[in-house]
């Protein structure tokens, strides 16, 4: 079955063409229906709501941009900072120009993130994977001295979430978050570099304890 006879992906291309045109909130399902050539029952078949079919457009966008990272893991000659640097940069890039491309998208996302907080957190989780991996690169090459390379990354996510979703936190140009990543990377970068011995989650410190 190729993506234009599969019944999810055209009800998918249908929802991301009048989303981006006329709004998330201003589409209707009857209207996707129409759009797909099925009834309103037929496309209930497939997602239960507007909601739903928003959330795999946002999920599809998410599994792509992990992806992406993932490869960073692999890029050549490329030191854990630099890896680092290569992960913030592309992230914050990649959905800048995404979210500028398509600005109504940035009401979708918004809405999804707030209905769905679940959602939200596993996009989180696939991208923190691949920066616990580079500060564990980090570690073995002995660029790094971490102990807790999961909670470093969690703490390192927390730092730079701002620049991950630039568009819902602010309507700073590019060049300008840019400039503020160097820094919040700076400042990280040198504390992995210098031995970050107190960077343990502390929860797990109380369990052991």
């Amino acid at each position: 079955m190729t993506a234009q006879d599969d019944p999810h992906q055209k009800i998918i291309a249908a929802a991301k063409r009048r989303f981006t045109h006329y709004g998330y909130t201003k589409t209707t399902m009857a209207e996707l229906a129409v759009d797909c050539d099925m009834s309103p029952g037929n496309l209930y078949r497939y997602f239960a709501g507007k909601l739903d079919i928003a959330e795999a457009i946002c999920r599809e966008a998410s599994v792509q941009t992990a992806d992406d990272l993932q490869r960073i893991l692999t890029s050549p000659e490329r030191s854990a900072s630099q890896r680092l640097h290569d992960f913030l940069f592309m992230d914050l890039r990649e959905t800048f120009h995404k979210l500028e491309k398509d600005p109504k998208i940035v009401e979708m996302a918004q809405i999804v993130t707030a209905e769905r907080p679940e959602f939200h957190n596993e996009g989180l989780a696939r991208e923190r994977e691949v920066l616990c991996r580079i500060v564990e690169l980090g570690n073995l090459s002995g660029e790094f001295n971490v102990p807790d390379p999961d909670f470093a990354a969690e703490m390192i996510q927390a730092a730079t979430l701002k620049f991950s979703y630039p568009q819902l936190f602010t309507r700073l140009p590019l060049a300008k978050l840019e400039r503020e990543l160097e820094g919040v990377y700076q400042i990280v970068v040198a504390g992995l570099k210098a031995g970050c011995a107190a960077c343990v989650d502390p929860e797990k410190v109380a369990v052991e304890a």
